[in-house]
């Protein structure tokens, strides 16, 4: 979806591409309207052109757009362009934990790096959402360090009728290193994001994931 960089998807001109992955591209825009940068995520999906998957996009994006949380990245606003689906969130220029993967650390600072996304989750379950795809690559390193989960939702909009889909690339909905054993059938629940969660701790503390 490269071919989208300087081009506009409603009010918000697309600047660069910052990542990229089997279920969505995320991109560097500006909103010309409140003139600041932002972050939209254009769901990579051939349902993208069916009406029903549309809808279902949408009703989706309301739900996630309701969730205010100081440790869950906003949904600011959301769209559609040439059957093209796309959340918009706030640009967070910190990067992401996976960038501290790979040389260990005390089980301690693990856990105190990972206490705000684990209070996040308890507030989405609390309001029946279930992230689905918990991962280093998905917490944000806000002012200081400060962890945010972003994601919600979008392994959702890609599920029909409880089933797992896969798509164009070959990947399943979530990231096969952090997903529980239920999640390979299509079931998800809260105990899924925990199950997750506990596998970011092991890789932090260990340095490498434990399978």
């Amino acid at each position: 979806m490269s071919d989208i960089i300087g081009k506009t998807l409603g009010r918000y001109h697309v600047i660069e591409q910052l990542g990229e992955g089997g279920m969505a591209s995320v991109y560097k825009a500006f909103d010309s309207t409140l003139e600041r940068h932002v972050a939209i995520k254009v769901i990579r999906t051939e349902k993208g052109r069916d009406e029903d998957f549309l809808r279902r996009f949408q009703r989706e994006a309301r739900a996630l757009a309701k969730l205010d949380h100081p440790y869950i990245l906003k949904v600011l606003d959301y769209g559609e362009q040439d059957g093209m689906p796309y959340l918009v969130m706030p640009f967070v220029p910190g990067g992401t934990l996976k960038s501290k993967l790979g040389r260990g650390m005390s089980y301690d600072k693990a856990a105190a790096i990972l206490a705000p996304v684990a209070r996040a989750l308890e507030y989405a379950h609390q309001q029946q959402i279930i992230h689905r795809d918990v991962k280093p690559a998905n917490i944000l390193l806000g002012q200081g360090e400060t962890p945010l989960l972003s994601d919600f939702g979008v392994a959702k909009m890609l599920e029909t009728k409880g089933e797992t889909q896969l798509t164009g690339t070959g990947v399943g909905i979530g990231t096969p290193d952090y997903m529980a054993p239920e999640q390979w059938t299509g079931k998800a629940d809260s105990r899924t994001d925990i199950y997750a969660l506990g596998i970011v701790f092991y890789e932090l503390v260990v340095g490498r994931r434990p399978y």
